[in-house]
C-alpha cells in the first residue's frame, strides 16, 4: 500500500467490542510507514488501554478534552491541522449521533467540528441499530456534509445476531485509506480551469452591466478539484467571497479580460465554465459619467463567447469542456440546444426561476447533459458545497476512464 507512505493519520477509537480491531489497524498502518496519532474516547477505554495503544502507534494517547501537561497546545486545534485524513474506527451508533448533530462535547468530536480535513467512519453496531431509522437519517446527514463511509459488513455479531453492522476487517479499510490517497495523487497530474462569477461591462466610470451570480458555485468546484489534487485556475469576476485555499486566482470585470485569461491558461484537463458572463457591452465606455437624457442612445454589441471558442479551439480545447445553463424554463430543450450549439462535453444545468436554488443562494439543484448521451444525470437539492463534490467525483472518474 504504497500510497500510505508517510501519511499522517489521526485514528480515533470508540467504545464497542471491535474497538480491540483498532490494534489490528494501527498495526497494519505502521507497517505501511505511515505516521499515526490516536484518540480514545471514554467507551473505548473499556475495551483497549492507552498502553497497548501507545506501544503500537509508537505515539502519545489522547483522551481529554483539556490536558493540563500540555497546557499551551489546543489539542482539538493542534491534532485537526497536523493529520492528512482522519479515521472513526470502529464509530458507534452514539457517535454517529453526536457527530450528525455537530455536538463537541468530546475531543473526538470537537477535533470533527474544527477540521477541514477529510473524514472517514466505520460503523460498528448491532444490526437493530444500524437498521433504525434514527441511525440511517444521522448517517445520511454525515455523507451529505463531506463524512465517508466505510462499511459496515454483513456477518455475525459479537451479541449473537446476524446481519449488517459488522466492523469492517482492519485490512480493508487501510485499502480503502490507500485507494483514497491513491485518488489524490493520480489527480495531481491533473490541470483545471474554473470561471465563476458575473462579470461588469461599464457604461461610464459609475454604471455597468451585470447580473446577480454571486459565484458561489464556481468557488465551491474550484476549492473541490483543489482539495482533490488538480492543479486549479479561477478566474473570477466581482465577488465578495474568500479565495479557495491553494488555488491560483486571476480577478477579471470584463468578459473579454475573462476570455483573455482563459485562453491564456490553456492547456488544462478540464474547464469547468460557472461564469454568468454578460452577453453585451457597449461599443464605447465613456470617460465621464453620462448624463440620464443621453442614455437612451447607447449602443452595444456582443461580448466574446468563452465557452465557444474554448470548446472549438483546434489546438488547446481541454480534454473536457464543461459549460453552465441557467435556465427560466424549457430546461433539458435549452440546454441540449447549447451542448450541441457550443460543442462542450458537459451541460450542467439548474433552473433560477426556482427561489431556492440558484445565483445567490446557498443550495443548488443541478442536471447534467453529456454529448452523445441520452440519459440525463440529476443532482438533487443540497448544498453547493455538496453538489460540487458531486460533480467533481463525476470529473474525476471520467478524466481517468479517458486516459
Amino acid at each position: 500500500m504504497k500510497n500510505l507512505i508517510n501519511k499522517k493519520i489521526l485514528l480515533i477509537i470508540c467504545g464497542g467490542i471491535a474497538a480491540y480491531k483498532s490494534l489490528e489497524l494501527i498495526r497494519i498502518f505502521i507497517k505501511n510507514k505511515c505516521q499515526i496519532k490516536t484518540i480514545l474516547s471514554k467507551g473505548a477505554l473499556e475495551f483497549i488501554t492507552p498502553l497497548s495503544v501507545s506501544s503500537l502507534s509508537n505515539n502519545k494517547v489522547y483522551t481529554e478534552m483539556f490536558d493540563f501537561k500540555n497546557e499551551s497546545e489546543m489539542d482539538h486545534i493542534a491534532l485537526s491541522r497536523w493529520a492528512d485524513v482522519i479515521i472513526f474506527a470502529p464509530c458507534t451508533a452514539n457517535k454517529i449521533a453526536q457527530l450528525s448533530n455537530g455536538l463537541a462535547n468530546d475531543l473526538a468530536t470537537t477535533i470533527a467540528l474544527a477540521s477541514d480535513k477529510d473524514i472517514f467512519i466505520a460503523p460498528a453496531m448491532n444490526v437493530r441499530m444500524w437498521e433504525n431509522k434514527i441511525t440511517k437519517n444521522n448517517i445520511e446527514k454525515l455523507i451529505n456534509t463531506n463524512y465517508k463511509l466505510i462499511g459496515p459488513e454483513i456477518g455475525e455479531m459479537a451479541c449473537g445476531e446476524y446481519g449488517l453492522g459488522k466492523f469492517t476487517e482492519p485490512n480493508e479499510i487501510a485499502k480503502k485509506i490507500n485507494e483514497y490517497f491513491k485518488n489524490l495523487n493520480t489527480n495531481k497530474k491533473f490541470k483545471a480551469l474554473v470561471t465563476a462569477g458575473p462579470t461588469r461591462e461599464y457604461i461610464d466610470p459609475v454604471r455597468f452591466i451585470t447580473n446577480k451570480s454571486s459565484g458561489k458555485q464556481g468557488y465551491a468546484i474550484a476549492d473541490e478539484l483543489q482539495k482533490n489534487g488538480f492543479h486549479t485556475v479561477l478566474i473570477s469576476g466581482p465577488t465578495n467571497l474568500k479565495s479557495p485555499d491553494g488555488v491560483k486566482i486571476i480577478n477579471v470585470n470584463s468578459a473579454n479580460e475573462m476570455y483573455d485569461k482563459t485562453i491564456q491558461n490553456l492547456p488544462v484537463d478540464v474547464a469547468i465554465f460557472t461564469a454568468a458572463v454578460s452577453d453585451f457591452r457597449v461599443k464605447k465606455i465613456n470617460n465621464e459619467k453620462i448624463k440620464k437624457e443621453t442614455l437612451n442612445n447607447l449602443e452595444i454589441e456582443k461580448t466574446k463567447d468563452i465557452l465557444d471558442s474554448t470548446s472549438k479551439h483546434n489546438r488547446l480545447r481541454p480534454r473536457l469542456v464543461i459549460g453552465f445553463a441557467a435556465e427560466t424554463k424549457d430546461l433539458e430543450k435549452n440546454s441540449i440546444k447549447k451542448l450541441c450549439e457550443k460543442n462542450c462535453d458537459w451541460i450542467i444545468a439548474n433552473d433560477v426561476s426556482n427561489e431556492k436554488i440558484g445565483f445567490d443562494g446557498e443550495y443548488n439543484e443541478v442536471k447534467i447533459f453529456k454529448k452523445n448521451k441520452t440519459d440525463i444525470t440529476s443532482i438533487s437539492y443540497n448544498t453547493k458545497e455538496i453538489i460540487a463534490k458531486t460533480l467533481v467525483e463525476k470529473i474525476s472518474n471520467e478524466l481517468k476512464a479517458n486516459g
